[in-house]
């Protein structure tokens, strides 16, 4: 007998597209090495024998996908909501992400930032640490004893940021994130891999961003970033690159925007037809931030612009300008962004449905990682047993129903299982 193979039954939800969704009610998830291999109303008899876990008539969904949060932000979630991105930076980032160069500090927040994700619905998140690298490292260290699938970058900043959280240069920035990268390589980690982290144009230089993609090519590594969240941000970038056709293209100078270097730009709210076309042409991942976007008073995204374009988009929790790790409040947060967006700014732009926010949640976000977010077959297996009899109702619901309630009214109360590649961590 083969003792990679296990099997889920439940009912069975995930999305073949981002207009449709796909119900196995009552069904067998069939999970071998890590990786589906079927769903089946009725067992195959060449599977009799194998252990199957039997979750009744709760929902088994593929893990969430969190494209962009911030991990050492995770303190200070709920507070400052009243300013604006560039002054909140100034006033709550950079001064918390300065504490993380004391490790004791850097352990405790992390420990509860780790905490929390884990017991989220979340699977797979690309996640922002700090310039520090020790810090950096402990983090990935946690994250990799969770059995979370992440991708953790050491911040790149070498001007305009305070002196208390500035590298003092481009050659020592690029010198530290090469040692953080032998460190990691040395610890080898199974599920916790570095991604290039410059925060964003206006805190790195020419010359840094030159010396990342230096080493991007050495190390075949995928890069996060910010792109066009606020338009004082999209005038300072002019300011800083006056060479650049706009944002977007400040980083495809320099080989940072997708094609050769796969790459995941946080927000995009602001982008215009040229930064989308790129976006689309270089196969560059949107992660979509709708709380944060509306906390900072950003603005919101053209979402549905995206997905008619063909560009990739998934969804990005960006605590703390969001408040919570919650991939579900995400998608519900979305979806309402999307509707104010329509009636007050866009009508041509429709709101997003709950199959596509799903698909963004799922799917569309873990194509990031590789074949993730699915349970089609060849996808690797994140799974999330969800058990929604505590959200009371007083008719029967189908399973659909269920899972939009889910979206709306979950907290992690309902999650009563998690597997990360095949594997249960919950």
């Amino acid at each position: 007998m083969n003792e990679s193979i296990f099997i889920l039954k439940g009912n069975l939800i995930y999305s073949k597209s981002a207009k449709e969704l796909e119900v196995c009610e009552n069904s067998y998830l069939v999970c071998e090495d890590g990786v589906v291999r079927g769903i089946y109303k009725t067992l195959p008899f060449e599977y009799g024998g194998y252990p199957v876990e039997d979750y009744g008539d709760r929902l088994i969904i593929p893990g969430l996908v969190d494209l962009h949060v911030h991990a050492p932000q995770y303190s200070f979630r709920g507070l400052g909501m009243d300013m604006e991105l560039l002054e909140w930076l100034e006033t709550n980032t950079f001064p918390e992400e300065s504490k993380f160069c004391d490790m004791e500090y850097a352990r405790k927040a992390y420990g509860i930032f780790v905490e929390n994700l884990k017991k989220s619905a979340t699977t797979r998140a690309c996640i922002f640490a700090t310039i520090h690298r020790q810090a950096t490292l402990l983090l990935m260290d946690m994250l990799e004893e969770a059995g979370l699938d992440t991708m953790v970058g050491k911040v790149n900043m070498d001007r305009n940021s305070p002196d208390y959280l500035r590298e003092a240069s481009a050659e020592e920035s690029a010198a530290e994130t090469v040692e953080w990268i032998k460190d990691v390589l040395h610890k080898k980690y199974k599920h916790t891999k570095p991604i290039l982290t410059p925060r964003f144009t206006p805190s790195c230089t020419d010359e840094l961003m030159e010396k990342l993609k230096m080493i991007q090519m050495r190390y075949s590594l995928p890069l996060q970033s910010h792109l066009s969240e606020n338009p004082g941000e999209i005038s300072w970038v002019k300011e800083l690159c006056p060479w650049s056709e706009f944002y977007g293209d400040a980083y495809d100078k320099f080989g940072l925007f997708g094609a050769d270097c796969p790459t995941v730009m946080a927000h995009c709210v602001y982008s215009d037809d040229r930064e989308i076309a790129r976006m689309k042409e270089n196969g560059v991942f949107v992660a979509h931030c709708p709380e944060s976007n509306m906390n900072i008073a950003s603005g919101v995204a053209p979402v549905r612009k995206f997905l008619d374009e063909g560009v990739h988009v998934g969804m990005g929790s960006d605590v703390a300008g969001g408040s919570t790790e919650s991939i579900f409040t995400a998608m519900a947060h979305a979806i309402q962004a999307s509707k104010l967006r329509w009636r007050l700014q866009d009508e041509s732009l429709k709101p997003l449905t709950v199959e596509e926010a799903f698909f963004m949640a799922t799917k569309g976000g873990g194509e990031f990682f590789g074949k993730v977010g699915s349970f089609e077959p060849g996808y690797e297996l994140d799974a999330v047993v969800l058990d929604d009899t505590r959200l009371k109702h007083p008719q029967d619901l189908d399973v659909k129903k269920r899972l939009e309630r889910m979206i709306y009214f979950s907290d992690d109360r309902e999650i009563c299982a998690k597997y990360v590649a095949g594997v249960q961590i919950l």
